[in-house]
C-alpha cells in the first residue's frame, strides 16, 4: 500500500503529528506540506491530510485540498487549541468532513491539543471583549497555556499508535479481499 502524508501548520503542531505518523509507515512514504503535494495524488492507495483548526474547521488551505480530494482511502488528522474531547474539537472534525467530496468517508480521524499562534490570541483578545466565548478569561488563559504544552510525547506516541492501526486495518482490509 502506498501512503503519503500531507499537512498544513501554522505554529508548528500539525507538521510535528505528521512526521510522528510517517514514522511508522512503510519506509520512504513522502510526508509534505500542502503547498509541496504533488498535482496528481492517484498513485496513492491512502492520502493522510493534516491541518490545524480554524474558526471551528479546517484552515483555508486546508479547506482546497479536503473539498477536491478523490482518493477512495483518506485519513484525517488536525491540531487545535482545545483538548480533543471536547464537543468544539469534534465539531470541528466533523466540519472537516463534511467537506470531503459527496460520500466519501475518511478511514480514521486523529486530532489533539496544540498551542495557538500567540498572534492569534492577541487578536482574539481584542476584537472580543471579556466575558465573550472568545474574549480573554482566566479560563481561556489556563487553557492556553495548557494548548502550549502540547502537543508533546504522549500526543505524539498516540499519533503513532493511532496510524499503526489505521495501516494494520487498511492491510488487513487489503489481503482479505484476495
Amino acid at each position: 500500500m502506498k501512503y503519503i502524508v500531507l499537512y498544513s501548520s501554522r505554529t508548528g503542531n500539525t507538521k510535528k503529528i505528521a512526521q510522528a505518523m510517517t514514522e511508522v509507515l512503510p519506509e520512504g512514504t513522502l510526508c509534505l506540506p500542502m503547498k509541496e503535494a504533488p498535482a496528481d495524488l492517484s498513485n496513492y492507495d491512502c492520502v493522510c491530510m493534516g491541518f490545524w483548526a480554524d474558526k471551528g474547521t479546517a484552515n483555508n488551505e486546508a479547506q482546497k485540498y479536503l473539498s477536491r480530494l478523490q482518493n477512495d482511502t483518506v485519513v484525517l488528522f488536525a491540531t487545535l487549541g482545545v483538548p480533543p474531547q471536547m464537543p468544539h474539537a469534534l465539531k470541528t472534525m466533523a466540519a472537516a468532513r463534511a467537506l470531503l467530496p459527496k460520500g466519501q468517508e475518511p478511514v480514521g480521524e486523529f486530532h489533539c491539543q496544540g498551542k495557538v499562534d500567540p498572534a492569534v490570541i492577541e487578536m482574539m483578545y481584542k476584537i472580543f471583549p471579556k466575558g465573550h466565548a472568545h474574549g480573554q478569561s482566566a479560563e481561556r488563559d489556563a487553557r492556553h497555556q495548557m494548548a502550549a504544552t502540547h502537543p508533546d510525547a504522549n500526543d505524539l506516541a498516540n499519533a503513532k499508535a493511532f496510524m499503526l492501526a489505521v495501516r494494520g486495518k487498511l492491510e488487513t482490509r487489503d489481503t482479505e479481499q484476495f
